[in-house]
């Protein structure tokens, strides 16, 4: 809308560029107005925005209009706009103003106001409402707009009328009168109960109906009838059997109804109370019981209880026996659906030994024979027999009868052959197989055979040296026999069947022959020894008539052979004889050396191996393999010609030996020192001297160990301590030296004693020694000194 003209003129040819004039500023402020060109005018055109209203509004607005020219000049003008009062229609306030009002009351809500026009006057002029149609059961209120019910409303006596369309009308006595439209709901509210339309209560149905099934539909009605599904709820209860469908008020079986099982076999009918209630929920509900007779239907085959039989008979059963009678029943409740009845007995290759008497009944009796000799019979028979049902749908059971022949033991075990010759060496050791010995039965079924020893096979304090495998007759040993203690063994066997009832037995006797065999050790006495020998025993004799006895217990005296493992060092030592005998001796085959110092060791351990392998004998020797048995003898060497008996002392100087330990002579209680490692001996009244000094000899003499010339004259050493060999002529030279007298003491058989203090047979042991402490001054011996011994 255009409020106002005008026109701008500039100077020189100036223009007025696009954007001017233009609105700076406006007291009070406003978007309200807005300048536009209209060919050579500009126009003040109202926006709309805010709506210029007399009542509410400013009524005069002053514009700062601004225009600047092409040229840089300015111009500014005040424009001022009166607003003036124009009379307006009412207007309403509420939704009216652009739509219909809805108002919903309830029916049977009590006369009064419904809804209260809101409208005025711009111009605060009095307004007047009025209604149509002028009919209805409403009225308003014509200073105050309040539209009132002038009575009770019901939904279902006022024909069912859900809403009123009234016109309201408000007009101020000059401008035409405003409209607007209420509509008026009645809300049907639930004052009326449901009634069941329908006469029958009593329903028939046959059982085992699958879950689903319909059958019967409920009806009612309500006269609060609300035109939608679901205005009435239906339910049922118990829900066991049968469940209910909330809006439409059908019933379906719920799950499988055995009219068969408990309680429904002794009462077969089912009531159930069916609810109807209307909407909405909590409103007005009625019931009613409604009553289902199950009827019984031929649902159930026969049952045989047990379904499988196995009767045991002998094979001697006689003709007409009975076998077994079949037992079943049916679960149905009311005949004939109960009745079967038996048939199709079969059996394969029974060859009609088996029937059903009396025809169609459960008995089995036997027709036939059993015999197990006969070849076509057998030891069990499977036999099928139905029971049906005499009705439709003919229901069927099978029962199984396993008929078992037990058969009759006539027959006993027999051996063949009778009797039994086994060999077996007396190497054999356990679990080794002797042989094997076999029954047979001639009773069919074989049951088989349980082997056992009923006598013999005792020996070396076993109740049984033997063992028989109880299946498969195999006999065994449990240890090692031997041929020495017992050379054959006289078993007697037996066999039994496994019939549990009548068992029958046969024996068998079986000769077992222990072949001999070189399984034994040679045994000696003595077993273990210590002998003595001195340094100047001669060759070929026998160390202190040491002797051998051995023993074997298969093998004979000639078959022994004597030879020395271990410990005879330079060959000093040898037996006589060293094969072909029984008995040997011990005897010194090579002299001992110490002097020059070709031996060093003074205690020989000797471990003698006697074998029975002695292939010279010309006696008979068992096969097998070699035996070993074993010696031990300690052989200590001592100094010929050492003696503390005699109360003289030789003298002799010594330099740098160390006497470190002492002892008390057992014979004649003097005490001596001895060195540890040598087994150099003294008197302790020895004297210290700084020099050596000549030996002074008294009454005692001491010969020093040589080899008598009787013994290795004409011939070599064979052997020495570093293993070189000795000629005749060494051997001769010792000879010469050995006559020299000996300066170390009294005559040598007076006691043997060995250098390291050890005891020999026959002496007194030394005591033990004393040891000295470390750090002690070594001595120089003047008398009495045996280290070079």
């Amino acid at each position: 809308m255009v409020v106002a003209s005008f026109t701008v003129n500039t100077t020189r040819a100036a223009t007025v560029p696009p954007g001017y004039p233009i609105i700076i500023n406006s007291n009070p402020l406003t978007k309200a107005f807005i300048i536009s060109k209209l060919n050579l005018q500009y126009q003040v055109l109202i926006t709309g925005n805010p709506i210029l209203d007399f009542e509410t509004a400013p009524n005069a607005f002053n514009l700062q209009i601004y225009v600047k020219d092409s040229r840089g000049d300015t111009d500014l003008q005040i424009l001022t706009i009166v607003i003036t009062d124009v009379d307006e229609p009412p207007v309403f306030l509420d939704n009216l103003e652009n739509q219909a009002v809805s108002v919903y009351i309830t029916e049977n809500s009590p006369p009064g106001t419904i809804y209260t026009v809101l409208a005025y006057d711009p111009e605060k002029q009095p307004l007047q409402y009025s209604l149509q149609p002028a009919g209805s059961p409403f009225t308003i209120n014509g200073g105050t707009g309040s539209i009132i019910s002038i009575k009770v409303l019901d939904y279902e006596k006022d024909l069912k009328r859900q809403d009123y369309n009234l016109l309201v009308k408000v007009g101020d006595g000059t401008n035409p009168d405003i409209n607007g439209t209420v509509i008026v709901y009645i809300v049907n509210t639930n004052d009326n109960a449901p009634i069941f339309t329908m006469k029958q209560t009593t329903f028939t149905i046959p059982e085992e109906q699958p879950p689903g099934t319909i059958v019967a539909n409920v009806t009612a009605q309500d006269a609060d009838d609300f035109g939608y599904v679901g205005n009435l709820i239906f339910s049922i209860n118990p829900t066991d059997y049968f469940t209910i469908n909330p809006l439409t008020g059908i019933i379906r079986v719920a799950e499988w109804i055995d009219r068969d099982a408990k309680p429904l076999r002794e009462n077969p009918l089912i009531t159930v109370e069916v609810s109807v209630i209307d909407s909405p929920k909590g409103g007005q509900s009625t019931s009613m019981s409604i009553t289902f007779n199950v009827t019984d239907i031929n649902d159930n085959p026969p049952v045989c209880i047990p379904d499988t039989y196995r009767p045991q008979v002998e094979e001697t059963a006689v003709l007409n026996t009975s076998i077994t009678e079949i037992k079943c029943t049916d679960n149905d409740v009311d005949p004939p659906n109960n009745q079967f009845k038996f048939t199709d007995l079969s059996c394969n290759g029974c060859n009609l030994i088996f029937a059903l008497n009396p025809a169609f009944s459960g008995n089995i009796l036997l027709t036939g024979s059993l015999d197990l000799e006969e070849p076509n019979n057998s030891l069990e028979y499977t036999l099928t027999v139905v029971a049906e049902d005499i009705t439709a749908p003919f229901y069927k059971d099978t029962a199984y009868v396993y008929v078992i022949v037990l058969p009759v033991n006539e027959n006993p075990p027999v051996f063949n052959p009778a009797t039994y010759n086994f060999s077996v060496s007396e190497l054999s050791g356990q679990g080794a197989e002797i042989g094997v010995v076999t029954a047979t039965d001639k009773d069919i079924p074989f049951t088989g055979i349980t082997y056992s020893i009923e006598a013999g096979g005792s020996t070396l304090g076993y109740s049984n040296i033997f063992w028989i495998d109880p299946n498969t007759g195999s006999i065994q040993l449990l240890t090692e026999p031997d041929y020495e203690t017992t050379s054959k063994y006289v078993l007697t066997i037996g066999a039994v069947d496994n019939d549990p009832t009548n068992p029958k037995t046969a024996n068998a006797v079986v000769t077992v022959n222990i072949l001999e065999a070189n399984d034994e050790k040679p045994m000696c006495t003595p077993n273990y020894y210590t002998i003595t020998v001195p340094t100047d025993l001669s060759p070929g004799t026998n160390i202190q008539r040491f002797q051998l006895t051995c023993t074997d217990r298969d093998s004979p005296p000639t078959a022994f052979r004597y030879t020395i493992n271990s410990g005879n060092i330079n060959n000093h030592f040898a037996f006589s004889p060293t094969a072909g005998s029984n008995i040997t001796r011990l005897i010194l085959a090579e002299p001992f050396d110490y002097s020059d110092g070709l031996d060093k060791q003074w205690n020989y351990k000797l471990l003698v191996f006697i074998t029975d392998d002695n292939l010279l004998s010309g006696a008979r020797q068992p096969k097998g393999i070699v035996e070993t048995g074993t010696v031990t003898i300690n052989v200590n060497v001592v100094i010929a010609g050492l003696t503390t008996v005699s109360t003289t002392t030789p003298e002799l100087t010594k330099i740098n030996t160390v006497f470190d330990g002492e002892a008390v002579d057992p014979v004649t209680g003097k005490v001596y020192e001895f060195n540890t490692k040598s087994g150099a001996r003294r008197w302790k009244d020895t004297q210290i001297v700084k020099d050596p000094q000549p030996i002074k000899m008294e009454s005692s003499e001491l010969v020093i160990p040589v080899l008598p010339s009787s013994i290795n004259e004409g011939k070599g050493r064979i052997g020495t301590a570093n293993g070189q060999k000795t000629n005749s002529h060494d051997v001769k030279a010792l000879q010469k030296g050995a006559e020299k007298k000996n300066v170390f003491g009294p005559d040598p058989k007076s006691l043997l004693q060995n250098p390291a203090g050890q005891p020999t047979e026959g002496l007194s042991p030394l005591p033990t020694p004393k040891t000295k402490q470390e750090g002690e001054p070594k001595s120089i011996l003047k008398k009495g000194d045996l280290s070079e011994v």
